[in-house]
Order: C-alpha cells, then structure tokens, then sequence
C-alpha cells in the first residue's frame, strides 16, 4: 500500500509540475509570435533585376540584425499592385516599403519630383552630389509632411533612352512618335517638348503595347530594357539619356510609428546600404549593355544629346514644373 501511495504522490506531482510549466511555455510561445514583424516591401520590377535582388538581401541583412524581430518579404513585378496603388498602400498599411519613382511620389509633394525631370542633371555626379545634398533632405522631409511617409534612400535608376522600330537622332525625328510613359505627368515633359505624343500605359503592360503596336516606342534605363525584354519588339535602342533616373525607397508612416527607435534605426541603415550597393550593380550593367544588344541584333544609336537638352529645358520651369525656381536654381548649383 505505501509503495502504490508513493507512486500517487510522484505522479500527482508531475501532473502539478506540468500544470505549472505549461502556461509559462505558451507564454513563451506567444512572445516569440509577437516578436516576430514581418515587412512587406512591394515594387513593379522583376526578379531578375538588382533591385530585388539588394531588396531581398536587406530582408535577410535586418533579420540578422534585429535578431530576428524583423523580416521583410519582397513582393516584385507589380504582384501587389502597379505603382500607383502602392504609393496609397503606403498610407494605408497594407504595404509597408516601396520601390517608386520620384515622379510618383511627386503626387503627394510635387517638389519631389524634380529629381526625376528630364536634362535636370549635367551627369552622374551632379546626379550624386544631389542624394547626399542638404536639398534632397529638405524635400524628403516635405514629402514626410504632407504623405505621413518617409525616404530613406535614393538608388540609381540609371539614364532613360528612346527605344523604337525606327532611329531617333534628333528632336524632329520624334514627331508624332507615340511614346509609352509611365502614368505620372512629368514623364510626358520630354515627349512634348519634342514633339511626341505621350501615352501613359502601365509598366506591366508595355511589352503587350509594343508587340501590338499601341505604341511606337517606350523610354526606360537599359537594365530595364533587358530585363522587360522590350529590345525583342523594338529594333532601335537610341541613347537619348533624358533622365538620369532614381528609385526612392519610402517607408509607410504606419510602419515607420510601429517601430521602436533602435529597429527602425537599423533598418533605415540597411536601406541605405542597399542603395548603395544596387546603384554600384546598375553602373556596371550600364557599361556593358550596349554591346549585350548589338549581339541581340538591335541597332544602338549615339545620338547627340545636346539638340534634345535645348529643346527640353525650356519646360524645366513652365507650366508643369511641380517645383520653385529656388528649388530648381539649387538643384543646378549643386558641384
């Protein structure tokens, strides 16, 4: 009897020993669940481009430095929208980073968008002294004050060139050329100002555009030419160079106050460090892409760029300017 009463005790104590482990396992369990933020960063570009690549890489960069708090799941190639509904994802949280173009986010504080007008930079220098200069923080903060979003980092687009099934080499051969522009109404400066018709059609759309021949031509960096395969419905690549163009990388406002100080720190410097590398990717790219499509078959024209400048920067400050004269007169004298 005293041995089946010592076996009741011993069981009876497991049983309240487990009891009492239990709840402080599932609140373990719990906590780590909480601790556990997944982002989710959404853009319109493909896979195989840099910038997912470093977006990808930034996802892995903050887990390891937040410990694992922090996640980011990358959403490419427009799969939560086209870059108008993620600009508004933004503030509404369903998204909470995204890749646009400066045009973009121009909708909400138009002096933004001045990084991206056509001829608004000399070349890639003045283009990079303007990303670390005090201006580009002042209109960062501008777009912060009216969207409740924040910039965190500026990344090289690269330059912006004509692709047609005929040669472009001046201003006079654009023409009644219609000309597929992303949807935002900066990007139609430069056709207009030479003479095209801008037809803005969705970035995801485009090849479809150019195979059936809605459009004549489109205008985009030659990395993007290559990874859209716009250069197997265009026979011309003409080195325009309108735009020395810039992707921002902007944080959603509800995101941005859902972060403690110390998270949110780290991952604006792993943004950045991002930036910096996919810019370094999309240099390289650049230099070596206009022998890629002569091997591919396209024609690529040198064309002197200066007549399509002349007759471009009239506008700068014209009726669709988005931005101050002062705004512009510092932005050129940038050195």
């Amino acid at each position: 009897m005293l041995q089946r009463l010592s076996r009741r005790l011993f069981v009876g104590l497991a049983l309240a020993g487990s009891a009492l482990a239990a709840p402080l396992v599932l609140e373990g369990a719990v906590g780590t669940a909480q601790a556990q933020t997944t982002l989710k960063w959404a853009h319109v570009y493909e896979t195989s481009e840099p910038y997912h690549t470093w977006a990808v890489w930034a996802g892995e960069e903050l887990a390891k430095r937040t410990d694992g708090r922090y996640s980011i799941e990358v959403f490419p190639a427009s799969s939560l929208g086209k870059e108008v509904d993620i600009n508004e994802g933004l503030g509404l949280g369903t998204v909470d980073i995204i890749y646009t173009g400066q045009l973009f986010a121009g909708r909400s504080f138009g002096p933004i968008a001045i990084g991206g007008a056509p001829y608004m930079f000399r070349d890639y220098d003045h283009w990079d002294k303007y990303r670390s200069s005090d201006l580009f923080e002042e209109l960062s903060d501008g777009y912060m004050s009216e969207s409740g979003n924040h910039v965190v980092s500026l990344t090289y687009y690269g330059e912006r060139h004509v692709t047609s099934n005929k040669p472009i080499e001046t201003p006079e051969d654009m023409k009644g050329l219609k000309i597929r522009v992303p949807n935002a109404p900066l990007y139609m400066m430069f056709p207009k100002s030479t003479g095209a018709n801008p037809a803005p059609i969705a970035f995801a759309e485009v090849y479809l555009a150019l195979q059936q021949g809605t459009v004549d031509a489109q205008e985009n960096p030659l990395p993007t030419i290559q990874a859209k395969k716009f250069y197997e419905v265009q026979d011309y690549i003409n080195l325009t160079g309108h735009i020395t163009d810039a992707l921002l990388t902007i944080i959603g406002g509800p995101t941005w106050d859902s972060m403690d100080e110390a998270d949110r720190d780290i991952l604006i410097e792993v943004l950045r460090e991002a930036a910096d590398k996919c810019t370094q990717d999309i240099i390289d790219t650049e230099q070596q892409l206009a022998a890629w499509f002569r091997d591919q078959g396209n024609t690529v024209l040198e064309v002197d760029r200066g007549p399509f400048r002349e007759a471009t920067i009239p506008a700068h400050n014209g009726p669709d300017a988005t931005w101050d004269q002062e705004t512009y007169d510092r932005l050129q004298a940038i050195q």
